[in-house]
């Protein structure tokens, strides 16, 4: 059996912040992605707009009287981040993909779509009961001006 086929992505970098659910709380998280990027000399963009995006969904769409969300940054091999936002509204899930970009947004709605354009892969993770987990992906070989370009 070959290890590496079963073995999960190891991390290189991993940070997990539990913030109150609250306006307050999503640009806390906006500031706090930003400073943990730079300290792993990552590209701020897109991943800050991506942070800012789940969090503001956390807050917004998945808010329970007393519970707040968490915020999570890991960095993979091979050179991948993923933002996670995990609220405790596990029953009210976002629409899939598909449904979100042929949705008529109001005035607001816009934040999947973005993320949508903006990372590799996104999705969500139900559990444990009874949160949600909303993540995405950015490659990071793919994000122009890294560190590593120059």
């Amino acid at each position: 059996m070959n290890q590496e086929t079963v073995a999960p992505r190891s991390p290189l970098h991993q940070y997990f912040v539990p913030l109150s659910a609250t306006r307050r709380g999503a640009r806390l998280a906006r500031l706090l992605a930003a400073e943990q990027l730079e300290a792993w000399g990552l590209p701020l963009d897109p991943s800050r707009v991506v942070v800012a995006e789940l969090a503001a969904n956390a807050v917004q769409h998945g808010r329970v009287a007393g519970r707040g969300f968490r915020l999570g940054l890991t960095v993979t091999t091979p050179g991948t981040l993923r933002i996670e936002a995990t609220d405790p509204r596990g029953d009210q899930l976002p629409p899939h993909e598909g449904a979100v970009c042929g949705a008529e947004p109001g005035e607001s709605g816009y934040g999947l779509l973005l993320v949508g354009e903006l990372a590799d892969r996104w999705g969500v993770r139900t559990g444990p009961v009874p949160c949600k987990t909303v993540w995405a992906e950015l490659d990071l070989g793919r994000v122009t001006g890294s560190p590593s370009d120059t």
